[in-house]
């Protein structure tokens, strides 16, 4: 419990990203790290560095909109179905590489294979235009990506160990 007139400290959100070579879809949990929703999508510049600081400008505003703290960033790593790293995988690597010095807080990288494939799906079951789809699509997969990491850590915390005997 606070003493009166302390101010409250503001909640902890996680921030997902589904990076590409043109787009950052960007999504944002909610302040009990339960719920992703869809945020906004950012346009990558050509040099990674001035992405990154484009980036961390998009968290300050968002922490300023949302009066939150960003505390942690869930980046998709875009494996081959067969778990190996291409290309991609290696220029999302090289990216939080550049991020980590900028961000006190973890960045972790989590799986996002067939991501993008389940969002077009929603999308279009949704009977949204290929034109809409394309201006959704980043930050839905963004969602996606951070809605299974936010899964994955909620059901990791209720995981009872075993009783040793």
């Amino acid at each position: 419990m606070t003493a009166p007139g302390t101010p409250r400290p503001k909640p902890q959100r996680t921030l997902g990203l589904d990076y590409g070579l043109a787009r950052i879809g960007m999504a944002l949990s909610d302040e009990r790290k339960i719920i992703a929703m869809p945020h906004e999508t950012l346009k990558t510049e050509k040099k990674l560095e001035s992405t990154a600081a484009k980036l961390l400008v998009e968290i300050n505003r968002i922490q300023s909109l949302h009066n939150c703290i960003v505390n942690e960033l869930v980046i998709g790593l875009p494996l081959h179905m067969n778990g190996k790293m291409g290309m991609l995988a290696d220029e999302v690597q090289h990216f939080s590489a550049v991020l980590r010095p900028l961000f006190a807080f973890p960045i972790v990288l989590w799986d996002e294979r067939l991501t993008t494939v389940l969002a077009e799906k929603a999308l279009r079951e949704g009977n949204m235009s290929r034109k809409k789809r394309a201006k959704v699509v980043d930050k839905l997969t963004a969602a996606i990506i951070l809605q299974n990491y936010l899964d994955h850590q909620h059901n990791a915390a209720l995981r009872i160990p075993p009783v040793s005997k």
